[in-house]
């Protein structure tokens, strides 16, 4: 299992007479589909690649409604998804309204073993 970066140079904004220094960026080596998903899923247990593309349609309906009813969507050792919002300041908290909120961003947090498995990935540099 090997993920493939390049050096990217970045300025530092706030002293933008430093020369830029390289960091890793991740280069994708592809997409993959909901029906690629639901068939190696298939492959690999008893459940059919139909009914496997059922779970995850569900799954794609019933996650974001838990999120907007305020929930955080617990799932094991896989992770968990939650809300996150930023708004613009108020001078003090009850003029803080809904209003200001002008972002909402949905995030995941890799539980253990998803995370085990993703620190175990090798990098390979591209040029």
């Amino acid at each position: 299992m090997s993920v493939n970066y390049k050096p990217v140079p970045k300025k530092n904004p706030s002293q933008q007479t430093e020369p830029a220094k390289f960091y890793a960026q991740v280069v994708s080596s592809g997409d993959m589909t909901t029906r690629q998903l639901a068939k190696q899923i298939s492959a690999i247990s008893t459940v059919s690649a139909a009914d496997t593309m059922a779970v995850i349609e569900a799954f794609l309906e019933v996650v974001p409604q838990a999120l907007a009813d305020g929930k955080i969507v617990r799932l094991g050792d896989f992770g968990s998804f939650s809300l996150a919002a930023s708004s613009t300041g108020a001078a003090d908290a009850s003029a803080l309204t809904s209003a200001a909120i002008n972002k909402v961003s949905v995030k995941f947090r890799a539980g253990k073993e998803f995370a085990k498995t993703i620190a175990a990935i090798d990098f390979t540099k591209t040029i």
